[in-house]
């Protein structure tokens, strides 16, 4: 398969892996503004290019990867959109299209484009396709072209393919995707923008439970811990659970522990990133004793901490400690 071909200025290194192994395919990224960010620095993402590019796939990729999403913002309202999200405590990183559907309102966005990069770190992502893939995609879907009417669509495509050319040349990354499915587009965008993301993005939740009252149903990985050495046959753990320091310190001492959190440690730092690459959202971790109350509490605290000092967001829920 022959490589992607990467156009960059000299002030910035290549985007890595631009293209999904699975086919050829054309892509293209260059940073033609010294201060542009890479993708995986950026706050806000700006989508635009092509109708039929798959502009709405990748906005659903961005969605999935925790992005706040916005589709067809008129264009006058992006600096208070870009404001809004900055200032939000709730909204880490925002993306939305911006394309054809403007209409005559499009031909401001270059100078506001221009003004919110050196206030903001941003990022433009043009898609394009070839002629005959967009005609095919269009016939497929049976959906008319923004700028249908009377006009063929042939025509329709090449009007819409100049009046983007500005706009093109100010991108940071410009795809083809004429040879991408929409699982490829979602991996491109989750290789791209799942460094910083997944761990924002990803919740995992770690829950504690006991077998005799029932699996938990939404648990995505069981995880058996009656192996164990049992605290509730000591006296003195009896009436305490695994978060108190003495008998987390109890279950500690013994290697077994230790060597079945570095395993599972091990286990989920392999899983995790695959999870976040095929855009999964969420993960639920069930471990489970015999009353859900003092081991299976100890390693459900111990896999989470150990996760979010990764960066990950962790919900930890012992589910059964109180029973």
């Amino acid at each position: 398969m022959p490589k992607p071909r990467v156009r960059q200025s000299k002030s910035k290194k290549a985007i890595p892996n631009p293209v999904p192994p699975q086919r050829d395919g054309a892509t293209s990224a260059r940073v033609p503004h010294p201060g542009a960010p890479r993708p995986f620095e950026t706050d806000l993402v700006i989508v635009t290019g092509m109708s039929g590019s798959g502009k709405g796939s990748v906005l659903r990729a961005f969605e999935d990867l925790g992005f706040y999403c916005v589709d067809n913002l008129p264009v006058d309202l992006i600096p208070k959109f870009a404001e809004l999200t900055r200032n939000s405590p709730d909204i880490a990183r925002a993306a939305l299209v911006v394309d054809i559907r403007e209409g005559e309102a499009l031909e401001r966005f270059p100078a506001i484009f221009r003004e919110l990069r050196q206030q903001i770190p941003i990022l433009l992502v043009f898609l394009h396709a070839r002629d005959a893939v967009l005609l095919r995609r269009f016939s497929e879907t049976r959906r008319p072209h923004p700028l249908g009417g009377d006009v063929p669509l042939p025509q329709g495509i090449a009007r819409e393919r100049k009046l983007l050319a500005t706009i093109r040349d100010l991108a940071d990354l410009v795809v083809d995707t004429s040879h991408f499915n929409v699982h490829e587009l979602r991996t491109f965008v989750s290789d791209h923008f799942r460094k910083s993301a997944a761990q924002r993005s990803m919740l995992i939740s770690c829950i504690s439970f006991g077998y005799r009252y029932g699996i938990p149903p939404d648990s995505d990985l069981v995880f058996d811990v009656r192996f164990l050495p049992n605290p509730n046959y000591i006296p003195q753990f009896h009436d305490l659970s695994g978060k108190n320091p003495k008998v987390a310190r109890y279950i500690r001492s013994f290697p077994q522990t230790r060597e079945f959190s570095q395993h599972i440690s091990e286990l989920l730092a392999y899983l995790i990133p695959h999870y976040v690459r095929e855009g999964k959202s969420y993960l639920t971790l069930a471990f489970g004793c015999t009353g859900g109350r003092h081991r299976s509490v100890m390693i459900a605290e111990t896999i989470g901490k150990n996760l979010a000092q990764k960066g990950f967001r962790i919900k930890t829920v012992h589910r059964d400690i109180a029973k």
